[in-house]
């Protein structure tokens, strides 16, 4: 399997991972949900997992891959606000709690990187 596609598969794994973590344990994403957003914390955490899951198919099929890598690209952008969020409600957690909260806000950085290096490798085919 070339690298190109195993680096597509991966990121269509974690994105399904995460986006199937938002139904089954949904408590701890309603926590990251930024108190600005209007409506219930548990709605932007289905919709978020469900936006997670198309996007894990949509990159994990060719033909879709190169749009589905730029929208991830994009919703990591997106959801940048709920990992500050996060940071922010974890400051007077023990450090092992708030050292994971703080290393989510530098670690969206290689996801984008990485959607967007996925979306080059798979230019043409959408």
């Amino acid at each position: 399997m070339p690298r190109s596609e195993r680096s597509a598969l991966l990121l269509a794994g974690l994105l399904a991972t995460v986006g199937v973590g938002h139904f089954a344990t949904p408590k701890q994403f309603d926590a990251t949900i930024p108190r600005a957003l209007p409506g219930s914390p548990r709605t932007w955490t289905y919709v978020s997992g469900a936006a997670e899951l198309a996007l894990a198919a949509g990159v994990a099929l060719p033909r879709t891959r190169r749009t589905a890598a730029l929208a991830t690209a994009a919703f990591f952008v997106g959801v940048f606000p709920a990992n500050v969020q996060m940071a922010v409600d974890w400051r007077h957690r023990p450090a092992p709690l708030k050292a994971a909260a703080l290393a989510r806000l530098p670690l969206q950085v290689p996801l984008v990187l990485w959607a967007r290096g996925v979306a080059k490798s798979g230019k043409g085919r959408s």
